[in-house]
């Protein structure tokens, strides 16, 4: 521990370090006290989940009281998850959704440790040192083109918080797909298609599998149908951002 000669010096040298570089919100250029902090415009307009949310997919719920694994949402009621639970950090709007793209087309990969911050925070309770963390995978010509994978920055984040593995290659895209975007939910399920295959094992593991955003989920029940074969015996999905309905 310094003492209290040492303190009195390095007062201002942290005072000249936080004057030629300030702590500034991670979505703005606004001055903050602490390090992946928001400001408070950003803070009020970033729609993080909490309360009741539903167990398989993180969406929030209205109308219920406290957190159940029984409570599911319309989607998760129609459609068969091949997963055991899921948490989301925010809802995919406003200030949430300025994050994911910057994150994903902006370069701005330093997001990942805000982002991984809050999907931890979200979702601690559920992870442990033996949790493997694999990030959704992403074909190696859309990997070349944007040269880096913001799942797996957000997996190895999270990993690293929780003290557990991390796993970014146990799941391989063999099949470029074309983009979900404006696609029917059946659609969507279908593009994936024996796109993602296990290149390992997971036999027995309890794997959380992380993606920066969920839309129908047809992409992560491919990759948890792929972990399943490969062995998991628990799969926990981890989503940055939920978009709350499919168009």
């Amino acid at each position: 521990m310094p003492s209290a000669m040492q303190r009195s010096m390095m007062s201002p040298i942290l005072a000249l370090r936080d004057l030629l570089y300030p702590t500034t919100c991670p979505l703005c250029e606004a001055r903050v006290e602490e390090e992946d902090a928001l400001c408070p415009t950003c803070w009020a307009e970033t729609p993080f989940l909490h309360g009741p949310t539903c167990h398989l997919c993180g969406t929030g719920l209205p109308g219920a009281e406290g957190q159940d694994a029984d409570l599911r949402c319309d989607d998760c009621l129609k459609l068969a998850r091949p997963w055991d639970e899921g948490r989301a950090a925010l809802a995919y709007s406003g200030k949430a959704r300025h994050l994911v793209l910057a994150l994903k087309h902006g370069d701005r990969t330093e997001l990942a440790r805000t982002g991984g911050l809050w999907l931890h925070r979200r979702a601690r309770d559920l992870l442990s040192p033996d949790t493997v963390f694999v990030p959704v995978p992403v074909h190696r010509w859309r990997l070349l083109k944007r040269r880096y994978n913001q799942s797996a920055l957000l997996a190895k984040d999270v990993a690293t918080r929780s003290g557990g593995t991390f796993a970014p290659l146990i799941l391989e895209r063999v099949r470029h797909t074309q983009s979900q975007d404006h696609r029917s939910v059946r659609d969507r399920f279908g593009n994936l298609e024996g796109a993602i295959q296990a290149t390992g094992s997971v036999d027995g593991q309890h794997v959380a599998l992380v993606d920066d955003v969920m839309t129908s989920g047809a992409t992560l029940a491919a990759c948890a149908d792929a972990l399943r074969a490969a062995g998991a015996a628990r799969i926990t999905v981890l989503i940055l951002a939920r978009v709350a309905k499919d168009p």
